[in-house]
């Protein structure tokens, strides 16, 4: 499948110290965003009040939580909790008001017999900080786990300078998620470092793919500057790149505008980690790898490495 069937001739890496620059720019204000303003978190990580209620017939989520807004009670988290009649309703309180934020709710439904009949208080729960910062901690070990599992096996697969391009490429996108709910005051929350995670992954994923085809063209030219190089490969994948990354944009931009209140910080997330995403594996990953130093004799050399380690096992 080809959106441009004549072969491009973008000169990307003329402009890489452009790119870089804003790049570098993005993540210096991200970062400082960050720091000044901090995020906002949800009850994920604050901690707060669960109530559940079981309704006599199933109950729309959507009226639901329109019903407690209405009533005054803001940013609250309804899903449902073992039966389908069964709701678990989270939101941010402080320590003794459980009880009381648990009769207040029940009362909200109360009020309206017509839509909710027969509403029964289950149980009032208050879950203290502690449990959302251990979930913070272990959200950004997978981070770190995922970002050294990731430089392993590209250093392995390509070559350091390509490993290295790689990561920051892929950790260029997450900050800049992050610095965005900074800066807009979004709810932070669990889904949202899943949201990261996977947008590392598809960073990477489009990056391989031209480091891929980089790879391929060193080897097979073996003169011209590996700039040009860079420059040919990107635009012979420039093509998949666009459609993977359009195709994926609409999925997103579609969770985004329909998946609701519960995913819209994933949505969010994934709107914008598509975009710089898809930067990053262009503008980012391969003009640090050439800013590194990389040559075609270290393609080449480890060419032969590899070739050598098969020969060498065929003989045993």
């Amino acid at each position: 499948m080809e959106l441009f069937k004549a072969r491009t001739h973008v000169d990307f890496m003329s402009r890489r110290r452009i790119f870089l620059g804003i790049s570098a720019l993005l993540i210096v204000a991200s970062v400082v965003v960050f720091f000044v303003r901090g995020l906002n978190y949800s009850i994920d990580f604050t901690g707060g009040t669960l109530v559940e209620l079981a309704f006599s017939k199933t109950p729309d989520l959507g009226a639901v939580r329109g019903t407690l807004t209405t009533a005054g009670f803001h940013n609250v988290v309804v899903q449902t909790f073992g039966g389908d009649r069964d709701l678990l309703i989270r939101l941010r309180t402080q320590p003794g008001e459980s009880s009381a934020v648990g009769t207040k709710i029940l009362q909200v439904f109360q009020k309206n017999q017509a839509a909710y009949p027969d509403v029964q208080l289950r149980r009032t729960e208050y879950v203290g900080p502690e449990v959302g910062k251990e979930l913070r901690n272990k959200g950004i070990m997978a981070l770190i786990i995922v970002t050294l599992g990731i430089l392993i096996y590209v250093g392995f697969r390509f070559e350091w300078r390509f490993a290295v391009g790689g990561v920051l490429a892929m950790l260029h996108d997450p900050i800049l998620v992050v610095g965005f709910f900074a800066i807009t005051q979004e709810e932070f929350s669990l889904t949202v470092i899943a949201a990261l995670l996977v947008i590392m992954g598809y960073s990477l994923n489009d990056t391989v793919v031209v480091f891929d085809r980089m790879r391929e063209d060193l080897r097979a030219s073996r003169s011209g500057d590996v700039a040009q190089v860079f420059n040919v490969a990107i635009n012979e994948t420039l093509s998949r790149t666009v459609i993977t990354s359009f195709i994926t944009f609409m999925v997103a931009l579609s969770l985004f505008l329909f998946g609701g209140p519960v995913i819209h910080g994933f949505a969010t997330a994934l709107v914008i980690g598509v975009v710089v995403g898809t930067y990053s594996s262009i503008f980012v990953a391969s003009p640090i790898a050439l800013w590194l130093g990389l040559k075609r004799e270290h393609v080449l050399k480890r060419q032969f490495i590899s070739s050598k380690d098969r020969n060498d096992g065929a003989r045993l």
